[in-house]
């Protein structure tokens, strides 16, 4: 497998940025997600790794070469599109075999390579037939086992899985972790999904308006977004954000609620805010817990059950509504009053100015 090196690159249409200049490396054998709305440049990114898209600055690199401008049949990458792009007049197993046949290969590498991949996707009762037979899913495993069969330096993966249904989906996303386990293959995912990108990436890149957010672990970017986009973006629902006054180590919330802060958010505040100013709250729904003794309060305004859990949504005032994650067996009526508090430990304070979040500083330094 390979390193793959994005240095500085970018791309412009004209005077737009679609993916304006940045830094990623992706390291042999990681599992990359490119995440982000419509039109944020991660599909674009994927494309100019690819080399279907060239670069307007910049360089790429695989394994140290420079193959920012070398064509894409010269860059030892598989491309696995969202539409699977499969010959039509051909079966499922010629389609498998195509590219080694392309390569020139000898018919015994073919066979070989064909069954090595054919048992590992679990397909070999789908080779006789022609994709207008096949549902989506076996489709989809047979792009992937097309892409397989080659064993290139890396994979590049275009929203594979947004023409599936649900039911489909979740058995793909397994398919196609378990197969980057067992083939320790470098591969980048592209994904509007956040749930797709939580599950399935060591390392997601999230993107917005052709710049790169943050990069960091699931739970890096779930539990510490760099941002309010991260913060609102990352999550289902995301990140609750209410907007609050701080000053003398209590940030004042909408509803006359006040959050006395342990030592060190206080410092961090006081240095960020120079001792007072507006903030933004953040903390996600299982970070707040209903209690009789909670010192914050609010209405329930509507409950969604979830099966495993109540995800309560409460007015803290007209207009700040934020939701709580409760227990599935309690009933809250449509305005209930409760009362809540949130973990210190999991919660999180943003810049309004600049967006960017605040870091806890410990009171040791």
């Amino acid at each position: 497998m390979a390193t793959i090196e994005l240095r500085q690159v970018e791309k412009k249409f004209g005077e737009l940025h679609a993916v304006k200049p940045m830094e990623l490396t992706v390291q042999d054998g990681e599992f990359v997600v490119l995440l982000g709305p419509s039109g944020c440049g991660k599909t674009t990114t994927l494309r100019m790794i690819s080399g279907l898209e060239t670069v307007t600055g910049g360089t790429i690199w695989l394994d140290e070469r420079n193959v920012t401008w070398l064509h894409p049949s010269q860059r030892d990458i598989a491309f696995v599109f969202q539409f699977y792009a499969l010959y039509p007049h051909l079966t499922a197993g010629q389609n498998i075999s195509f590219p080694l046949q392309a390569q020139g290969e000898s018919r015994e590498t073919i066979e070989k390579r064909v069954k090595e991949v054919v048992d590992l996707l679990r397909i070999r009762h789908l080779l006789h037939l022609r994709p207008g037979n096949l549902s989506g899913g076996d489709q989809q495993r047979i792009a992937l086992a097309r892409a397989l069969v080659r064993r290139p330096a890396a994979f590049l993966m275009d929203e594979p899985l947004g023409a599936l249904d649900a039911e489909f989906r979740e058995a793909m996303r397994a398919e196609i972790k378990r197969l980057h386990i067992e083939q320790h293959a470098t591969t980048v995912y592209v994904t509007h999904d956040q749930i797709e990108a939580m599950a399935m990436g060591d390392r997601i890149v999230v993107m917005s308006d052709a710049v790169v957010q943050q990069v960091g672990t699931p739970a890096e970017v779930y539990h510490k977004p760099a941002n309010l986009f991260v913060a609102r973006f990352i999550g289902s629902p995301g990140m609750n954000l209410a907007a609050g006054q701080y000053a003398d180590g209590v940030v004042s919330l909408p509803g006359s609620n006040k959050l006395t802060l342990p030592p060190d958010w206080r410092l961090a505040l006081d240095e960020a805010l120079g001792g007072e100013g507006e903030v933004m709250v953040g903390f996600r729904p299982e970070a707040a817990m209903i209690s009789d003794e909670g010192t914050l309060v609010g209405e329930v305004y509507a409950t969604d059950m979830h099966g495993a859990y109540t995800m309560l949504h409460v007015n803290m005032n007209e207009f700040d509504i934020v939701h709580i994650r409760s227990d599935r067996l309690i009933r809250f009526p449509i305005g209930t009053p409760v009362r809540f508090d949130i973990g210190p430990e999991m919660a999180r304070f943003f810049d309004p100015k600049t967006e960017a979040a605040i870091t806890r500083r410990s009171t040791s330094e």
